[in-house]
C-alpha cells in the first residue's frame, strides 16, 4: 500500500504557509522560509511537502512493524483534533498538561496508570459502601488522572514515535524523547528551533485547519499501516466486528522549487496566479471544494 499523502493545495488551503511576524522568528528556521509579506514570514511549502511525505513514510514503516505513536499537543486548538486522530487510529495522546517524567520516569507513570484503572473499576462498580464525600473524592481523583493520563492509559510502554504540535510549548516532551532516543516528528513554525527534530515538518502550528490536516494525515497513515500489517498476518479484515477504516489513495506528483510548485498546485484547482510570489493572495483564492492531493510517497513496504 502507498503512504497517504498531503498536497501543496491542501497545505495552502489550510494556511500552513503562514509563519509568525518577522520579528518573532528563530533564525534557525531560515532554510525553511520562502520570504515575507506584510511583516509575516511565508513558509516554503515546496520543502514541507517532501519532508511531510518522508515523515509519513517513517510512521507507516514503524507502525507496520508493530510500533506505537504518541500524539502530543496541549495548546487549546490542538487538543480535540489531536485526541480524535489518535483515538481513531488506535494510538495514544497527551492533549493537556505534559507531566514531567512522563517518558523518562515511565515506572512511576505506570504506577499512576494502575491507580487510575483501579479508580475506574471501583467507581463503575457498587459504591454503596462509600459515603458521598468518599465517592466525590475518588471521582475527582479519577477525573484528574483522566486529563493527564487518559490518552496513554493503554499504551503499555514507551512509544516508538512522538508526533508534536508546537515545539516551543512541548519542549519538555521533546527533551525527554531525545534523552531516550525516541524519534520526534514535529510541525515547525517560524518561531521554533528545529534542532534535534528527526523529522521536521515546516508549517503553521496555530491554525486549526492546518493542525487538523497534520493530525489526520498521521492518523490515516497509521490506519493504512495497520491494515497492511493485519493483512500480512492473515487476519480476515472482512470478518472483524469493526473493520478498519479505508480511504482512497491518489497518484503522486513530484514537488518542484518555488514559486513554480505553488502556481502549479493552484492551477490544478482552477486558480490562475498572476504573481507567483504572492503566496498569500494565492492561498486565499483556493476553492475549498476543489482541493486536490499532490505529493510523492516513497512506498515503504511493511
Amino acid at each position: 500500500m502507498a503512504t497517504p499523502v498531503v498536497s501543496m493545495a491542501q497545505l495552502l488551503e489550510a494556511g500552513a504557509h503562514f509563519g509568525h511576524q518577522t520579528h518573532r522568528w528563530n533564525p534557525k528556521m531560515k532554510p525553511y522560509i520562502f520570504g515575507d509579506r506584510n511583516g509575516v514570514h511565508i513558509i516554503d511549502l515546496s520543502q514541507t511537502v517532501p519532508l511531510f511525505a518522508r515523515a509519513l513514510d517513517f510512521v507507516r514503516a514503524t507502525v507496520a512493524s508493530g510500533g506505537k505513536v504518541l500524539f502530543v499537543g496541549t495548546k487549546r486548538q490542538a487538543q480535540d483534533p489531536l485526541a480524535e486522530a489518535a483515538r481513531r487510529s488506535g494510538q495514544y495522546y497527551v492533549n493537556h498538561r505534559w507531566l514531567g517524567g512522563m517518558l523518562t520516569n515511565w515506572k512511576t507513570i505506570s504506577g499512576s496508570i494502575r491507580r487510575f484503572k483501579v479508580l475506574e473499576e471501583q467507581l463503575s462498580s457498587d459504591t454503596a459502601g462509600l459515603t458521598k464525600k468518599e465517592v466525590l473524592k475518588l471521582t475527582r481523583e479519577r477525573d484528574k488522572f483522566e486529563l493527564s493520563l487518559g490518552g496513554i492509559r493503554d499504551m503499555g510502554g514507551l512509544p516508538d514515535i512522538i508526533f508534536v504540535i508546537d515545539v516551543n510549548k512541548e519542549e519538555l516532551a521533546i527533551k525527554e524523547a531525545a534523552t531516550l532516543g525516541i524519534p520526534v516528528i514535529a510541525v515547525l513554525d517560524t518561531n521554533t528551533d528545529p534542532s534535534g527534530i528527526a523529522f521536521p515538518v515546516p508549517g503553521n502550528d496555530d491554525a486549526s485547519r492546518a493542525i487538523l490536516l497534520y493530525c489526520n494525515a498521521i492518523a490515516d497513515t497509521i490506519i493504512d499501516a495497520r491494515q497492511g500489517r493485519q493483512a500480512n498476518q492473515g487476519i480476515d479484515l472482512g470478518a472483524m466486528d469493526e473493520p478498519p477504516m479505508e480511504f482512497a489513495h491518489v497518484e503522486p506528483v513530484h514537488a518542484e522549487p518555488l514559486p513554480e510548485t505553488m502556481v502549479e498546485a493552484l492551477g490544478e484547482v482552477g486558480v490562475q496566479v498572476a504573481a507567483p510570489a504572492d503566496v498569500e493572495a494565492a492561498a486565499q483564492a483556493v476553492d475549498v471544494a476543489t482541493a486536490v492531493v499532490v505529493a510523492e510517497p516513497t512506498g515503504v513496504e511493511a
